[in-house]
């Protein structure tokens, strides 16, 4: 899969942009500020159907404008060429194409076109609370699997209706018997996902130790644990009845505090380097490269499971690694279209720019491409 081009209309800083993107490496230069990251933005908008920086939809709209429009034309490894498009309207509000037809749901809009986004705040996938690790894992089999994004917009919907039961059980107490009715429904589900995520799990962990280790010179080994409450997630059938009794144990205590305290939504996931967790203990150079190494992964994952290399879009993070861990990635990029965003090429090895499209942007506009 590869990226042909992208036009913006009012998009950030942009008032009419249009490029074409080389189907291996591209490099996007400029200053701070000038609008390198808004264009990798509405590439992530188009394959996710939201911003990773955005809190709401105006913050897209040209200042001083009404209406956005971006359109992102592919091409799949088969030759069929496909068009996205969306729209933010003067309500704020976001219409999306695919082949000039509008969907409305999201669900369907992911999978055409799969992205990785690799930038600072991906940091925080180390550093933070099991609500980023959680969040990571949600988006990205939601990205490879639109059962996986159907299954979890409804646990959520399911979880949030037992909650609410639950507030109101200790002022009416014949509501109780209703909780078996939300129970079953929850455990069914969740069920689906922790079994979908210990997959996952499994299967990134073994790509992301490979990686690593290459890049460490095999200095390092780095392991991801799946941490749920569930013991046995040998298959879905021991998940759901252990999930199942777990719920029942625990009603009084839910009960008291007003919410779920089991299931998938409270799940973490574990990185260590050397069997040493590196959110406590790691170096920021360890948990970058670790960070690196999980989004490399991604890359395997993806071709493995849909068939086709995903796009690789990199934020201002190649400054950030030393000369051999630069060279490590370009050896991995080798097959997927990667557009990359920089000040500086000195930042970059030779190498890497001999063989890339440069873009220069400035206040907004592309001064060559």
């Amino acid at each position: 899969m590869k990226i042909k081009s992208i036009t913006l209309k009012n998009y950030r800083n942009y008032d009419q942009l249009k490029i074409q993107f080389d189907s291996k490496l591209n490099i996007i230069i400029g200053d701070n500020a000038q609008g390198k990251t808004n264009l990798l933005e509405s590439i992530y908008t188009g394959g996710f159907g939201k911003s990773f920086r955005a809190s709401k939809e105006s913050e897209l709209v040209k200042f001083g404008e009404m209406v956005t429009a971006v359109k992102i034309e592919i091409e799949r490894e088969n030759g069929f060429s496909e068009t996205i498009e969306y729209r933010i309207n003067d309500k704020s509000k976001k219409e999306f194409l695919i082949n000039g037809v509008n969907i409305t749901k999201i669900s369907d809009l992911l999978g055409t076109i799969n992205l990785i986004l690799f930038y600072p705040d991906d940091l925080k996938l180390i550093k933070e609370s099991p609500v980023e690790r959680r969040r990571f894992l949600n988006r990205e089999l939601s990205h490879i699997s639109k059962v996986y994004c159907l299954d979890i917009i409804e646990y959520n919907r399911i979880l949030f209706q037992r909650n609410e039961l639950l507030k109101k059980i200790p002022y009416k107490p014949e509501f109780r018997d209703m909780l078996e009715i939300w129970d079953e429904q929850l455990v069914e589900k969740g069920a689906k996902l922790i079994k979908r995520r210990q997959h996952f799990i499994d299967d990134l962990a073994m790509i992301s130790n490979r990686i690593h280790g290459e890049v460490t010179k095999h200095k390092e080994s780095l392991s991801i644990t799946y941490l749920t409450a569930v013991k046995n997630t040998e298959n879905y059938d021991t998940i759901k009845s252990e999930l199942s009794m777990m719920l029942k144990k625990n009603v009084e205590i839910d009960l008291k505090r007003g919410f779920t305290s089991v299931g998938p939504h409270r799940d973490d996931f574990e990185i260590c380097i050397n069997n040493i967790n590196i959110k406590s203990f790691g170096s920021q150079g360890q948990q970058r490269t670790a960070a690196l190494s999980l989004k490399l992964s991604e890359i395997e994952i993806i071709k493995k499971d849909v068939g086709e290399y995903p796009i690789l879009l990199l934020d201002d993070v190649m400054s950030e690694l030393d000369v051999n861990r630069q060279k490590d990635l370009i050896y991995a990029l080798k097959d997927v279209q990667t557009i990359i965003t920089t000040t500086d090429v000195k930042n970059l090895l030779d190498e890497y720019i001999n063989a890339s499209k440069i873009i220069k942007i400035k206040n907004g506009s592309v001064l060559n491409h």
